[in-house]
């Protein structure tokens, strides 16, 4: 029996982790869950799951679900803040934590179940984006075991040799594939994405995601990040890495190897067979997903990316190359502008010139402790708050 945290438990990967595990209660039980604001979904979650705590963003809401949980006769402790969520991280009682919180917000908490070697199941992309060699070091030091959630560095992990050690030259792989749909407005014209509204960036065509990963898609910083993510979680320089587009999304991700052979990982569409591979490795379990059938498939397509309807995505890659806190000042700059773009402050295309403006007036430096990289991304908010205040719509 596993004990598990999630935090994040009311996005998309936390529902989908709950639901995997509810289909193997004689495997795994929950010891906490966290999220910020959605008390009602949470207070939800703990009368089906009955965690041992319950972790919120503010007293208002640990207040609020205290309350929930008393009238519903629950035992829940209720706690608030980012020290609580360390804390159900890093406590001795679990075994594994999900990390799904969105942005910034959940580095600390992330870290902290790396530095108490928990096997860390990592969704919140930003662990690595903002601090990979910290991140790295501390996963290695505790012996945590790592295992990617993203259904891309979950493919390319599972398309890896037994026992690689972040060293590609040393196991025969040429290169890391990443495919990526292409989102919303592959075939869009290019001139007329300044017209684009929120509502259209969030429909993605193959997932259902929340609104910031769903912009994040259309403007293909997600692949982005990933880009990051992979160059830490498998030891691939940036020249060692690639995206592919792929619009039906059933290739999840690919590994190249020198003698050149092609491995991938095919699915359904649906981030429950990821998080299912990693809540059981070195097993199997199963995730309640369809099974796969070709025979329904058609065609797959497969293009290269163009930088000029993507910009964001050729952004990271001068982030990773660049190094240090580059990565970090790309990610604070594009929460910034994503928010902006949500709230109806700027256009769809802004979005990126927020960010090149920022990597262009925020000097970058080395990413040699958390306090540092959490000062890069306070001045990557203000330069892209301030550049937005003189651009908005």
């Amino acid at each position: 029996m596993q004990r598990i945290t999630i935090l994040g438990a009311t996005g998309s990967i936390g529902v989908s982790t709950l639901d995997v595990l509810a289909r193997h209660p004689e495997r795994y039980s929950v010891y906490a869950l966290s999220a910020h604001s959605r008390v009602e979904e949470l207070a939800a979650q703990c009368e089906r799951f009955r965690p041992a705590r319950a972790v919120v963003g503010s007293a208002a809401a640990a207040e609020q679900l205290g309350a929930l949980l008393r009238a519903k006769g629950l035992r829940t402790e209720v706690e608030y803040g980012e020290q609580a969520l360390c804390a159900i991280a890093s406590a001795a009682e679990v075994d594994a934590v999900m990390a799904a919180i969105v942005g910034a917000a959940g580095l600390a908490p992330t870290l902290a179940a790396a530095r108490a070697g928990k096997k860390v199941l990592l969704a919140n992309k930003e662990a690595l984006v903002m601090s990979g060699q910290l991140f790295m070091d501390a996963v290695q030091d505790s012996g945590a075991v790592l295992l990617p959630i993203d259904s891309e560095h979950n493919a390319i992990f599972q398309c890896l040799p037994h026992g690689y050690g972040r060293a590609p030259e040393a196991a025969g792989v040429a290169k890391v594939l990443l495919t990526a749909s292409g989102g919303p407005f592959l075939t869009r014209a290019v001139e007329t994405l300044d017209a684009v509204t929120p509502e259209q960036a969030c429909k993605h065509p193959n997932w259902v995601m929340g609104r910031k990963i769903s912009v994040d898609s259309a403007t293909m910083m997600n692949k982005g990040l990933e880009v990051i993510e992979a160059h830490w979680l498998f030891g691939a320089p940036a020249d060692q890495i690639e995206v592919v587009i792929h619009p039906q999304s059933v290739i999840h991700s690919m590994v190249s190897y020198v003698d050149g052979s092609v491995l991938a990982q095919l699915g359904n569409p649906d981030m429950r067979t990821p998080i299912a591979h990693a809540l059981a490795w070195p097993e199997r379990i199963a995730s309640g997903v369809e099974q796969l059938d070709l025979t329904r498939m058609g065609g797959l397509q497969f293009e290269r990316p163009d930088f000029e309807r993507f910009p964001c995505l050729a952004l990271a890659f001068d982030a990773l190359r660049a190094g240090g806190t580059a990565p970090a000042l790309l990610n604070a700059a594009n929460e910034v502008a994503v928010q902006a773009f949500l709230d109806q402050r700027i256009g769809f295309r802004q979005i990126d010139r927020v960010i090149a403006h920022v990597m262009d007036a925020v000097p970058h430096g080395a990413a040699s402790s958390i306090a540092a990289v959490m000062a890069q991304d306070a001045a990557a908010r203000v330069a892209a708050q301030t550049y937005i205040a003189g651009h908005a719509k």
